[in-house]
């Protein structure tokens, strides 16, 4: 199998919805079995950004707000949006001192993720800030968020027993305490 031919063919695409964070698109196809076929897209106008800050002690910080789509409170990483024509990392910045308050002086790329690859195209970065120094954060109008410090192996437990849900928080939380041996 050539995995660099796309065995799909897109016949038409119409945009059915848009606005300033994302567009729905309309596609007729022919499917890799040659099939007449149509496929929903979403296409995100940033890429997904999050950050798992860890302190000197070894304690993350985890965000926790009511998710409108999901009409539920989460438990999650510093995370948002990255303009697809800004530095990544500067966006991860940004977010961390937002949502946390926190600078970091020492930045590592964890991972390139796909969120939902069989419906989006939204690609997304983990960092891992280090080095934390306190200040104040500046939360956006759509964010009522609570703090949460906690010892990093609790914040993957809260991943492994559900209580963590988010796709970012869970591939970053859990890569980064497999690269630690936790």
């Amino acid at each position: 199998m050539d995995t660099t031919q796309n065995p799909w063919k897109t016949l038409d695409s119409a945009v059915k919805y848009e606005n300033n964070w994302l567009t729905v698109r309309h596609e007729n196809v022919i499917t890799p079995a040659g099939t007449p076929g149509i496929y929903g897209v979403v296409s995100f106008k940033n890429k997904a950004v999050g950050v798992i800050p860890i302190d000197s002690d070894g304690n993350t910080y985890l965000v926790g707000q009511y998710r409108y789509a999901l009409n539920e409170y989460t438990w999650e990483i510093p995370e948002g949006g990255a303009p697809v024509d800004t530095d990544i990392l500067t966006s991860a910045k940004r977010e961390l001192q937002e949502e946390t308050g926190f600078v970091a002086a020492r930045w590592t790329k964890l991972a390139r993720i796909h969120t939902s690859n069989s419906a989006t195209d939204e690609e997304g970065f983990i960092y891992l800030a280090e080095d934390l120094t306190p200040g104040p954060h500046d939360p956006e109008e759509t964010e009522d968020l609570q703090l949460l410090k906690l010892p990093l192996t609790e914040a993957v437990q809260m991943v492994m027993d559900g209580r963590i849900t988010d796709s970012i928080s869970m591939a970053g939380l859990l890569l980064l305490a497999r690269q630690r041996g936790i």
